[in-house]
């Protein structure tokens, strides 16, 4: 029976910020010298009131001086072991919710922020609905989504070591990069979309398999692992490193 994208979520995410953590280390690994989350901080329409849904372990604060630009930081997100992390982020309010369910009056913020987490959603239109509700009028949405072909060569590893729901896009819905712009058309206006352009150029094995493991949500077996380790190998030998296409974008549109 297939696994819908909360179900998913909840398993990877609910009670451990390890899988999370595991993925963003990958990205060290990025061929453009700015990180995802300093060129996000050029770009990110901020100002006054902020929420972040589905803010994670918090990482884009670490690269945003929230507090020197005088912004009202609100982090959100489902689950228990992300918001313990999110209580670190200096000046904060952390709330622990459903981002199809926000727990805020209407108008209530600036900008709201959803990086890399609307695919996770079983109704990522309901939550849009919830973001336009809390944002005031003129307000701006920033959402980060992925291309149909991110990551394509590392989700070839799992159906080629026999766990093909290890791919990126097995527990996930039908946003991505291509599709996002019609879904924020209803309810929003002026959309516009930046690609990060970034690839990753991976020069051992280990990341790659933690990257599978935070996948697994587990160590994987021993044959399993010896399988891809050879598969990755390979191409290092050939090529000289592991190469991997990303395809990240920013949308950004009003309210």
């Amino acid at each position: 029976m297939p696994v819908t994208p909360s179900v998913h979520a909840i398993n990877q995410y609910a009670t451990t910020s390890g899988n999370l953590t595991a993925r963003i280390a990958l990205h060290a690994y990025g061929t453009n010298p700015q990180s995802w989350f300093d060129w996000l901080e050029e770009r990110l329409p901020l100002a006054g009131d902020v929420l972040e849904v589905g803010a994670g372990t918090g990482k884009l604060w670490t690269h945003v001086d929230h507090l020197g630009r005088g912004l009202r930081l609100t982090l959100a997100d489902f689950s228990p072991a992300m918001c313990e992390h999110l209580r670190s982020v200096p000046g904060a309010h952390v709330q622990q919710c459903d981002a199809a369910d926000l727990p805020f009056p209407e108008g209530s913020f600036d900008t709201v922020i959803a990086n890399h987490m609307l695919y996770h959603l079983d109704d990522p239109a309901a939550a849009l609905r919830e973001f336009a509700r809390v944002l005031r009028a003129g307000g701006w949405l920033a959402v980060a989504v992925n291309g149909s072909d991110h990551l394509d060569e590392l989700n070839a590893i799992g159906p080629a070591i026999g766990r093909p729901e290890l791919a990126l896009g097995a527990a996930q819905n039908d946003i991505t990069a291509e599709t996002a712009p019609g879904y924020l058309a209803d309810g929003f206006t002026d959309i516009t979309v930046e690609r990060y352009p970034c690839d990753l150029d991976i020069p051992t094995a280990e990341p790659i398999l933690a990257y599978l493991d935070s996948m697994a949500g587990e160590p994987l077996p021993a044959e399993q692992r010896s399988a891809a380790r050879d598969l990755i190998q390979a191409r290092i030998n050939a090529e000289g490193s592991f190469r991997v296409r990303k395809h990240s974008v920013l949308i950004t549109a009003t309210r």
